[in-house]
């Protein structure tokens, strides 16, 4: 029996290499983002705004993902222990699963004060509001161009962009509310949008948490199935008359791995190497998986181990 594995299995710094360059970029929209948020929670307080104050849980969201893309970027710079042979690379997982469950106590938050200000509306200084609403939609497009070109590449970067776009669209309901308060004195638009960006929150924060914990079970990744990934090794790797105890999870954001047994005919170790590259290419080609752990076993040893 031959326990064969894939000799990259263990690049973590590949993972990480590829997205050192968009540092820069993350840590500038992190800042930008972390100010505006501060600004909207501050003033939202003094002009009465819930919608304001909700917008700045919605941009705490973002910035929370912000923050755990900046944080696997830095995780991967680091090197691989003894003690921890995959790095730290769940840390951005735990990360994400606190964040969800903080912006969930946030909007919970949110909910109750807009509950209040439906009983006993109060007054909005629609001035004040309106204008960190407009430096608001400002920062959003600002912070959505710097990422424009990145989010092209980078899955994670790409997520935090399509937040920055939301948090635009939230900018200018706000103005929009705002407006519609100022000229017609109906207080209750402003709790009624920070409500819709509750809800908006809660789900973003939601889908947080439950890929979080997908991913601490070592779940199947959600983008592969086991099945197709079976018949892939068999098709490009014809030398292997079965595939089966197979095993595949995600050890963060975009690094997958695999184990399994292949069914094999009595070979060379020379050959056995070849299938295995067979197998690896198919898996980092077809399912992005770099971690590829294959044990070669004859036939019918299957039936044995379960005699």
């Amino acid at each position: 029996m031959l326990h064969a594995h894939s000799p990259h299995s263990h690049d973590g710094h590949a993972h990480g290499s590829h997205r050192e360059a968009e540092r820069g970029r993350l840590l500038l929209v992190m800042a930008l983002t972390g100010v505006m948020m501060l600004v909207e929670l501050v003033f939202g307080w003094l002009t009465n705004s819930l919608a304001l104050i909700g917008d700045a849980g919605h941009m705490l969201t973002h910035f929370a993902a912000l923050s755990v893309t900046f944080l696997a970027i830095l995780l991967a710079a680091r090197p691989l222990t003894k003690e921890r042979t995959y790095g730290l690379y769940r840390a951005e997982i735990l990360a994400a699963l606190f964040n969800g469950v903080f912006v969930l106590l946030i909007t919970l938050y949110i909910f109750y004060e807009a509950y209040l200000r439906f009983r006993a509306p109060v007054g909005i200084r629609t001035g004040e509001m309106l204008a960190v609403a407009a430096v608001g939609l400002v920062v959003n497009l600002a912070a959505a161009g710097i990422l424009w070109g990145a989010s092209r590449e980078d899955l994670n970067v790409k997520s935090a962009f399509v937040h920055l776009i939301g948090d635009t669209l939230s900018s200018v309901g706000i103005i929009a509310a705002g407006i519609a308060i100022h000229f017609t004195g109906w207080s209750f638009l402003d709790p009624l949008v920070a409500v819709i960006l509750g809800v908006v929150i809660l789900f973003w924060g939601y889908q947080l948490i439950r890929d979080s914990v997908h991913v601490l079970l070592e779940s199947v990744p959600k983008d592969i199935s086991v099945e197709q990934l079976k018949r892939c090794v068999l098709a490009d790797a014809p030398a292997i008359r079965d595939l089966h105890d197979i095993h595949v999870w995600q050890i963060t954001s975009g690094m997958y791995a695999m184990t399994a047994h292949a069914v094999v005919d009595d070979m060379k170790l020379s050959r056995s190497m070849h299938v295995l590259g067979e197998i690896r290419s198919c898996m980092q080609r077809h399912f992005g998986i770099t971690h590829v752990n294959i044990q070669f076993e004859p036939p019918g040893q299957e039936e044995h181990r379960h005699s």
